[in-house]
């Protein structure tokens, strides 16, 4: 299951999202994730998982590796959504009753948030982390935030801390399942009883998780300064960010998709809602 994890994973590309500028991607990813919560009726949703699959498409990223990466959230979704279907309470006839109550909004909600939440994780995935170098993330949210300068905040360090983040996530994973191949050599077991027995036995898989974690970050801090690293204080970029012709694509399909929802949210309901707004 650790190794199911693509969180902040780069996958090398030269698709037309690999190119677009990534100040760009970071405000299509804005807009993307604003419109999903827009959306309010079935034909919504079916536009926004249509765009979420053109936009694996678009990145030539392999479908099954965007999958991948949902499974290890697939039981917080689920376990989530079941009990959304219990608490939501409706105008209409309860399709069971009696001690346990469920409306048809209660599987209306259920449904709507697995897959707002599917669509969040695997589009802003692809849109941002998918295809988009580490580097290339920290100048695009260093520019975006650039005039907060003004007021004195730390702009550079703050999107040098979040992309130190996301790229130690995958490390963290595969260390994690290093230490745990090593307990389970050990004769540690992870697998069977209870939650709580589970839980207790990834005791011995954290102490060691974290004294390593502690471990890199003095190795990286002692790297930074050997390379003289200063912050923002002086620094040049080999590269120059522009905006270009893909990123003006970029934006126009982004603004069809907006379009598509608001679209179905005034007109399209009638025809495809089945009843179910939100």
């Amino acid at each position: 299951m650790l190794k199911d994890i693509t969180l902040g994973q780069f996958f090398p590309g030269n698709s037309i999202l690999h190119k677009a500028d990534p100040r760009m991607k970071i405000i299509l990813a804005v807009i993307y994730i604003v419109f999903l919560f827009l959306a309010k009726n079935t034909a919504a949703y079916i536009i926004a998982v249509a765009f979420t699959v053109f936009l694996v498409l678009l990145s030539r990223i392999k479908l099954s590796v965007v999958i991948k990466g949902l499974k290890p959230l697939l039981f917080i979704m689920v376990f989530t959504a079941f009990f959304n279907i219990f608490w939501t309470k409706g105008d209409t006839e309860p399709l069971i009753s009696g001690f346990i109550t469920v409306y048809r909004e209660g599987i209306w909600f259920a449904v709507v948030m697995i897959v707002r939440v599917a669509c969040i994780l695997a589009g802003t995935s692809v849109i941002l982390t998918y295809t988009t170098s580490p580097i290339a993330l920290t100048d695009g949210i260093e520019r975006l935030l650039a005039p907060l300068k003004v007021i004195r905040v730390p702009v550079h360090e703050f999107a040098m801390m979040m992309t130190i983040a996301l790229r130690f996530i995958p490390t963290l994973v595969e260390e994690t399942d290093k230490i745990m191949n090593a307990q389970k050599a050990r004769g540690a077991d992870f697998s069977s009883g209870g939650l709580v027995k589970r839980a207790k036995a990834l005791l011995p898989v954290l102490i060691p998780l974290f004294a390593s974690s502690f471990r890199r970050a003095g190795e990286l801090a002692t790297a930074m300064e050997c390379r003289c690293y200063r912050g923002d204080n002086g620094r040049t970029r080999m590269t120059k960010l522009k905006y270009g012709v893909r990123d003006l694509v970029m934006l126009l399909i982004f603004a069809v998709f907006a379009v598509g929802i608001l679209g179905a949210n005034v007109h399209l309901s009638s025809f495809l809602n089945f009843g179910m707004t939100l």
